[in-house]
């Protein structure tokens, strides 16, 4: 199993910056891909970016493009998310998540979930 805990949610202004992180924990050594979603109250859990595990590949829905960055750091099992330039209506529990599995799609199938950090952005 993998285990997953994200930290680095908080209060920011709009146009301002956080860092999320996600360390992952146990069999890390099968991962492919890891993801980040949000899921705002009232609203569908969505995509919003994805790293490949060992490589360079990024993936980002088209609402994060040139704000927020996905990264990893492999030797301390930790993935990222910065987020610049921040919006009301990033406001949302972001989660991080997990998968074994060679991509067959960035934006879902996932198998492991962390229990997610919250995000508020004012106005």
């Amino acid at each position: 199993q993998v285990q997953l805990v994200e930290s680095g949610g908080g209060l920011a202004q709009a146009g301002g910056s956080l860092r999320l992180s996600c360390a992952a924990s146990g069999r890390t050594f099968s991962l492919y891909k890891m993801g980040w979603f949000r899921q705002a109250p009232g609203k569908e859990r969505v995509f919003v970016a994805a790293i490949r595990w060992s490589g360079s590949s990024t993936y980002y829905a088209d609402f994060v493009k040139g704000r927020f960055t996905i990264s990893r750091d492999s030797a301390h099992n930790t993935v990222y998310l910065q987020m610049d330039s921040l919006k009301p209506e990033d406001t949302a529990r972001y989660y991080c998540a997990a998968d074994p599995r060679p991509a067959i799609s960035w934006d879902n199938e996932y198998d492991y979930w962390g229990q997610g950090t919250q995000v508020t952005v004012s106005s």
